[in-house]
């Protein structure tokens, strides 16, 4: 039996040797991890699942960030991981679902992320365009997804770390 709660300060060394496992080494030499750098993730998304033995199998955070020169609020989603043991069985799907859900009912209105169209489109995300992400960051990996209606309207250019939220 699978359980989800919010992260906790307690979780983040188990959370963090939890993405070492299942990311490449240099994982925090990537662009995403600049937009995160000295900036707090959304911890009310930040959600860990935990198997019988209260171990920590899966885990997604969220961080704010910006875009354009408005500074639009936007979240950007990652990392997240499933344990080895534990992929393949949709848990990777039910820490997007049910944190997507939390966000729209936290009034957040877009969500970005980089990964695999083929995967992430299954959630609603498609290209993000007209937007620069930090480079080096391969654009046709950079996806976003809006929450409410029409949240992605008129949004264009340079994301940043934080945002005004």
């Amino acid at each position: 039996m699978i359980t989800l709660s919010q992260e906790t300060k307690e979780d983040g060394w188990e959370v963090e040797n939890l993405f070492d496992l299942t990311f490449a080494p240099g994982r925090e030499a990537l662009s995403s991890y600049r937009l995160r750098d000295r900036t707090a993730p959304v911890a009310s998304l930040c959600t860990v699942a935990r198997n019988e033995l209260d171990i920590i199998v899966g885990a997604i955070r969220y961080w704010p960030i910006s875009i354009g020169d408005d500074r639009v609020p936007c979240l950007l989603l990652g990392p997240i991981a499933v344990h080895p043991t534990t992929q393949g069985e949709g848990l990777g799907a039910v820490l997007i679902r049910e944190t997507l859900v939390a966000a729209r009912d936290q009034n957040w209105h877009r969500v970005m992320l980089i990964g695999d169209a083929p995967y992430y489109e299954r959630f609603g995300f498609h290209k993000a365009t007209g937007v620069v992400f930090p480079p080096p960051t391969n654009p046709d990996r950079l996806l976003w997804k809006g929450l409410t209606a029409g949240a992605l309207d008129g949004v264009f250019g340079q994301v940043y770390a934080g945002n005004a939220v």
